[in-house]
């Protein structure tokens, strides 16, 4: 099962380093006879895979930074913090996780139109500067630390700010690695909404090249499988670097994903 699994990922890879006549040869050819690393420098000859990568990173940077930020500081004030109505907003906050995104798709267009912000940076950071469901699964998280550190904290002079730099965020490093690479790589694999929000090439994400490039380059299919081995390699090169502290933010939380 895990090979046919891997098998497509496998076979993209393989693909983007044979030549066109390899790809669309019938039976199928598995391993390439010579290995056309020129097929990568090809790809970027063809369309501006560069720009799309920096608009992925600086999109997919400034959404998971955001979203860590905000996410701590709600997080924090549901479990540390006493104010009116706070079970009344946690109620709400666990409804809206039952409402599905593609119900307000395009209610957020709409405002995002408004505004005037197509066609750029701001209309695909915006809307997602936060997310409710990394704040209820840090809150989870934050309940299992006992409150006697923010107590012990505050009768030391110490502001809630500097409570959670010095002693709340390297308590929840495990929690926080988990946070920020899923909401960096969800980010990185958007689509719809970019599409929607964007349609020109100084604004179009990784995907929407991708998804651009294949209906442009044709009947190029080792260079559409050589595109796409490209749009996941810094993915696994974060997975690969941040296993370690995936699983462990996992296992203390039991998130799926």
């Amino acid at each position: 099962m895990a090979i046919i699994t891997v098998f497509p990922f496998i076979y993209m890879v393989l693909g983007g380093l044979m030549t066109r006549t390899e790809v669309t040869s019938i039976p199928p050819t598995i391993i390439p006879s010579h290995l056309q690393f020129g097929n990568f420098a090809e790809v970027f000859e063809k369309a501006p895979f560069v720009r799309y990568f920096i608009n992925t990173v600086f999109v997919s940077a400034v959404t998971t930074f955001a979203t860590l930020v905000t996410a701590v500081l709600a997080s924090f004030a549901l479990t540390s913090l006493e104010f009116k109505f706070k079970k009344v907003v946690i109620a709400i906050m666990v409804a809206l996780l039952m409402v599905p995104y593609e119900s307000i798709i395009f209610t957020n267009f709409n405002t995002i139109a408004q505004l005037g912000l197509l066609n750029t940076y701001g209309a695909l950071i915006i809307p997602f500067l936060t997310s409710i469901f990394y704040i209820y699964y840090l809150n989870s998280y934050l309940n299992g630390i006992s409150l006697s550190y923010y107590k012990a904290a505050k009768i030391d002079g110490a502001s809630d700010l500097e409570y959670i730099r010095k002693i709340l965020l390297p308590m929840i490093k495990p929690a926080l690695t988990t946070v920020g690479i899923l909401t960096f790589i969800a980010s990185w694999n958007s689509f719809l909404w970019p599409l929607l929000v964007t349609n020109d090439k100084d604004h179009r994400l990784l995907n929407n090249g991708l998804s651009a490039f294949t209906t442009e380059s044709g009947s190029d299919v080792h260079l559409q499988l050589a595109a796409a081995t490209l749009t996941v390699i810094p993915i696994l090169i974060i997975y690969f670097v941040f296993r370690k502290e995936i699983i462990r933010g996992v296992a203390k939380n039991g998130i799926k994903g």
